[in-house]
């Protein structure tokens, strides 16, 4: 579970604040006016953030070339006028 803490707070201690997410892998949330606006995470969790995305976004892109519906020859004048822009 992640801690809050306010927009002032993390600004008063961001040192030790980058500490603990960084040693300590506490993931912290900040909050302005009871509204949660970041988290700072550790990098780890956000190499795993960015691997996951990189998994759906091949798989999307895999279904959509799989799609029939998707496929669409073109001549080569669109193919460079396309290019051209």
């Amino acid at each position: 579970m992640a801690a809050n803490i306010s927009v002032s707070d993390a600004r008063e201690g961001f040192a030790d604040l980058v500490n603990r997410v960084a040693y300590a892998r506490e993931r912290v949330r900040v909050v302005r006016r009871g509204r949660e606006l970041v988290a700072i995470v550790p990098m780890e969790d956000v190499e795993l953030l960015e691997a996951i995305e990189a998994e759906l976004d091949i798989a999307a892109a895999r279904d959509a070339i799989a799609n029939p519906a998707n496929v669409r020859r073109i001549g080569l004048d669109e193919l460079r006028a396309r290019l051209a822009r």
